[in-house]
């Protein structure tokens, strides 16, 4: 499976002849390549070329003297093949902007349904324009309302748009964008547990928290988040963990609290049991229908680990929940208490 898409940097000389030669006679033999004019002039003192293939890859490149910048979800000429890779964030930043405006300038032809979520669109631009996960990312967010049962496209995409246009994960874009994945089959279930993740981020920062993820710990673990209090706020900080349970009549589970329980129990018999204490759990039940969500808030059933926060969100914005144990976490400005 590749992965998200990232630029490749060299630091030999390159001109017209030698990217005719290495670069799109590579591309063309192989794939069957065009070289039309970018859609946007690039950036002061570099040129620029773009490469289109008949299977529908792309791929940019720009260089000066000193340096040049591939990316692109196709196959990546042998002449490039010992070149490090780099984030949109580690290449310079005229560099990233003129790649990202030429690649959001391409998803808008593909997927229009798209345009008017420029935080979506801009922030898993890696995954939704890479090689294998670029058919699979989009159809996720298109046809699962990325998560929410019950919700239409619109609905799904709005909810993680307001989320996305705090900039509240802006510096960590490409960690959580990863998390989506790249895998050319479409999987719900674990595509909509990935979104769990941005959700309880959307929680945390509701609730006056910044949020940090993929926080290594002494076993060896990385657990989901490190919850810190805004800036001129009391309290420490607070390590959280996400699980998402999947709904009842997708597992053999009897009823949802069973599934609750069930699946509870796999990540604090792994993760949090060997971490030995001190993360808060989160369970979310956004996949749950109204019917399975509400025997759950009225039962409250323990989830095998102590703190937790037993929560449902809506894509309108609405979150309910409850909790288990001390939790050390002020969400009362988050979600309503059931």
């Amino acid at each position: 499976m590749a992965s998200p898409l990232r630029f490749r940097r060299s630091t030999e000389r390159w001109d017209d002849d030698r990217i005719d030669r290495e670069v799109y006679a590579d591309l063309d033999e192989n794939l069957g390549a065009a070289s039309p004019t970018p859609h946007y002039s690039g950036p002061n003192g570099y040129r620029t070329r773009r490469f289109e293939m008949d299977n529908g890859d792309f791929a940019l490149f720009a260089w000066n003297d000193e340096e040049a910048f591939w990316l692109g979800n196709t196959e990546t000429p042998s002449a490039l093949w010992r070149t490090t890779k780099y984030t949109f964030d580690e290449v310079p930043y005229p560099i990233a902007r003129w790649a990202q405006r030429e690649l959001l300038a391409d998803l808008a032809v593909e997927s229009p349904w798209l345009a008017e979520y420029d935080y979506v669109s801009w922030f898993f631009l890696p995954v939704f324009l890479s090689k294998d996960g670029r058919e699979s990312t989009r159809t996720f967010f298109r046809d699962h309302a990325a998560g929410f049962p019950d919700a239409t496209r619109d609905e799904g995409l709005e909810f993680y748009e307001r989320f996305l246009r705090t900039g509240a994960l802006d510096d960590y874009r490409y960690t959580m964008a990863s998390k989506l994945g790249t895998s050319q089959h479409v999987d719900p279930s674990r595509m909509s547990s990935a979104m769990s993740e941005f959700t309880v981020a959307k929680l945390l920062t509701d609730a006056g928290y910044d949020v940090t993820p993929e926080i290594e710990v002494t076993t060896g673990h990385s657990l989901d988040f490190r919850a810190d209090p805004a800036a001129g706020t009391s309290g420490g900080s607070v390590l959280v963990e996400v699980t998402r349970p999947r709904p009842p009549r997708r597992r053999g589970a009897d009823n949802p609290v069973t599934a609750l329980r069930e699946t509870a129990e796999t990540k604090t018999n792994g993760q949090l049991s060997e971490h030995g204490g001190g993360a808060v759990l989160f369970v979310d039940c956004s996949g749950f229908r109204d019917d399975d969500w509400t025997a759950i808030a009225g039962e409250k059933p323990e989830v095998r680990h102590r703190p937790a926060v037993v929560f449902r969100a809506r894509p309108d914005g609405r979150v309910e929940g409850y909790a288990k144990g001390s939790v050390p976490l002020s969400l009362d400005g988050a979600l309503t208490w059931v």
